[in-house]
């Protein structure tokens, strides 16, 4: 059935082991005369450490420089020198290594967890010097210090330089490096920070190369853009010879407080009698009379009357979309005039930007403020702001000014360009906030609806709050006394003073009654 042979049926009845199969002893031709060299290394080596036996490869070495004819491979070497080690019992000392390690690292790790009592540990390193410091140290400060402190206690406790090495994980420079301190300056020099005094980052003549590169173009060192990247700057600086990482380099930056900055739009004018126009302007001001007006005069729009976007608090699944084509319910052009003293708003819609409407509001002014003896009219330099015909009516209104009651017109232009000196920009910027961001008005009238009624409520507000509009437009001579006039009470009809510049006098003389 299993097709064997009858002698092996009856062995396996005899025996059901298998005999051992039979080892041939092999005679090492090659290696036989370098026999007695490895028995002698071998022998030599029970007497000496283990770290300073010898290897099997270092055999092999020492057999080619001693015996130079022999011809034998490291293989060969090898298996009969762990072979002789196995019978010389020089290969036991592996368990002993193990034990050995074991039982320094658990006094290591006792000593760091204060295990052991600080008596016992005196009367084991009674020599040492600085004990209780060392001790103090291996429990106390940050880790490079504990590391230190643990080194020197293992190092004078006998403790082999590999174990020190493998349980804190130093190298053996680190370790030789530690205990050399401790011996030239004691504990003071092996916790003293170490401070690198050839840092780049303290480096002046690196400070210099890096502001010398980020001051010039990129174009001067063949870069084509116009702003410095990181690794564009550490490009060139290598070439220069430093050699920095980009997180030196924005250290650098940074420190210096450096940061990215958006360019500012700053406004001007293109006018070449700008400062002579604005001196004007704040000389009229700051001379103004109880009985003169002074007004800032512009249109806004035109603007349609459609759904619009802008600004507002939407809730969190909500989203807020405004249509890019719509069809118009009709347009507006409002045409205003802000009285900077009073700060009150005189407004009316107007279809068309022309000279017209410029004379409508003339005399809808001189009407309004009859009262006054000089109004003066200041707008922007728009072709019917300036046109022959304006000032022609100008001229004749105020010929019959006097005879009729009404005030002297004047025009204190402002420059060319300069609308951001308009105190008006501000209030039409108001009120489109308020009226005409989100809105989705009907028709034209109820838009005209909501704007007058925002510029009704604004007077009024002003009215029982005085405060005039513009700031700097006054000039540096207005100071801030007459911040508070508006807190005084005044008797109705009382005229206080004539200008502005008796207005301090009468504030201090009103604030004096008014603690009597």
């Amino acid at each position: 059935m299993f097709k064997v042979h009858r002698r092996l049926v009856r062995d396996a009845l005899d025996n059901p082991l298998p005999p051992k199969r039979k080892v041939p002893l092999r005679r090492h031709i090659n290696l036989a005369p370098a026999i007695p060299l490895i028995d002698a290394i071998l022998l030599a080596d029970r007497d000496v450490p283990h770290h300073q036996r010898q290897s099997a490869p270092s055999i092999h070495h020492q057999i080619q420089w001693e015996l130079a004819g022999v011809r034998v491979a490291g293989s060969t070497v090898r298996g009969y020198v762990g072979k002789r080690k196995t019978e010389l019992g020089l290969a036991s000392r592996l368990v002993d290594l193990a034990a050995e390690r074991s039982e320094v690292f658990e006094w290591m790790r006792a000593v760091q967890q204060g295990a052991i009592p600080r008596a016992e540990l005196k009367k084991e390193l009674s020599h040492v010097l600085e004990l209780d410091k060392l001790l103090r140290g291996t429990r106390e400060g940050p880790l490079a210090q504990r590391k230190k402190a643990m080194t020197v206690l293992s190092h004078e406790k006998g403790v082999g330089l590999p174990f020190v090495c493998s349980f804190l994980h130093l190298s053996r420079g680190a370790v030789r490096r530690y205990w050399k301190r401790f011996q030239e300056g004691s504990t003071a020099a092996l916790f003293a920070k170490r401070v690198n005094t050839r840092r780049k980052s303290q480096d002046d003549r690196i400070r210099q190369a890096v502001f010398a590169l980020l001051h010039s173009p990129p174009s001067t060192y063949a870069i084509n853009r116009t702003t410095w990247k990181m690794a564009d700057m550490k490009e060139s600086l290598r070439t220069q010879g430093h050699s920095l990482s980009r997180h030196l380099i924005h250290t650098f930056i940074e420190a210096a407080g450096y940061k990215w900055r958006k360019a500012r739009t700053v406004l001007t004018s293109k006018d070449p009698d700008y400062q002579t126009k604005v001196d004007d302007i704040v000389k009229i001001l700051a001379e103004l009379k109880a009985d003169e007006a002074f007004f800032s005069i512009d249109e806004f729009g035109p603007f349609a009357v459609k759904k619009r976007g802008g600004r507002k608090r939407v809730g969190p699944e909500e989203t807020y979309t405004v249509p890019q084509w719509e069809k118009s319910k009709g347009y507006l052009i409002i045409t205003a005039a802000l009285e900077l003293s009073r700060n009150q708003i005189t407004h009316f819609y107007s279809n068309k930007k022309n000279t017209q409407e410029m004379i409508k509001m003339m005399d809808l002014l001189r009407t309004q403020y009859s009262n006054c003896k000089t109004i003066y009219l200041s707008w922007d330099a728009a072709s019917w702001h300036i046109s022959k015909e304006l000032f022609e009516h100008i001229e004749r209104r105020n010929n019959e000014g006097p005879v009729e009651g009404y005030p002297v017109v004047k025009t204190a232009p402002l420059p060319a360009g300069a609308q951001f000196l308009n105190v008006i920009e501000s209030v039409f910027s108001g009120m489109a906030r308020g009226i005409i961001h989100n809105s989705d008005y009907c028709s034209v009238e109820a838009a005209k609806d909501a704007i007058d009624r925002y510029y009704a409520e604004r007077n009024e507000h002003f009215r029982v709050h005085p405060k005039r509009a513009g700031r700097k437009i006054w000039g540096s001579r207005v100071n801030s006394t007459r911040a508070i006039i508006a807190k005084i009470p005044f008797i109705a009809g009382e005229r206080p003073c004539e200008t502005y510049q008796e207005w301090p006098a009468f504030v201090s003389q009103r604030i004096r009654s008014m603690g009597r």
